[in-house]
């Protein structure tokens, strides 16, 4: 598609995100809430996307993530599932994400 960057990240349950180096998840004590720290950007996501943020450590699968949240919420995986990977699409498209890197040599 014309206009998007190669560094996007696509998210599917295959994907292993991670914040890029030069963002960072912080809790913000004046705020007193979780902040996405970026240069020149600070985004203030909801308790829910910062507990899919914590998981996000390069080494867990979107499809790991999805099914310790519908196990510890006792939810319907296929809709913990759509809305994860909506999230973590919408932050990948902002630059707030992106795919771990492997060493497959």
């Amino acid at each position: 598609m014309p206009g998007l960057r190669s560094r996007n990240l696509s998210v599917d349950e295959t994907s292993r995100p991670v914040l890029p180096r030069h963002a960072k998840l912080r809790f913000d004590e004046v705020r007193q809430r979780w902040v996405i720290l970026a240069p020149e950007r600070v985004l203030a996501p909801d308790e829910i996307a910062v507990e899919i943020l914590q998981l996000c450590d390069g080494a867990r699968s979107v499809a790991q993530m999805i099914d310790q949240l519908a196990g510890k919420y006792t939810a319907d995986r296929t809709a913990i599932g759509a809305d994860v990977i909506a999230m973590l699409q919408d932050l990948a498209d902002k630059g707030f994400l992106t795919e771990a890197r492997e060493n497959t040599s």
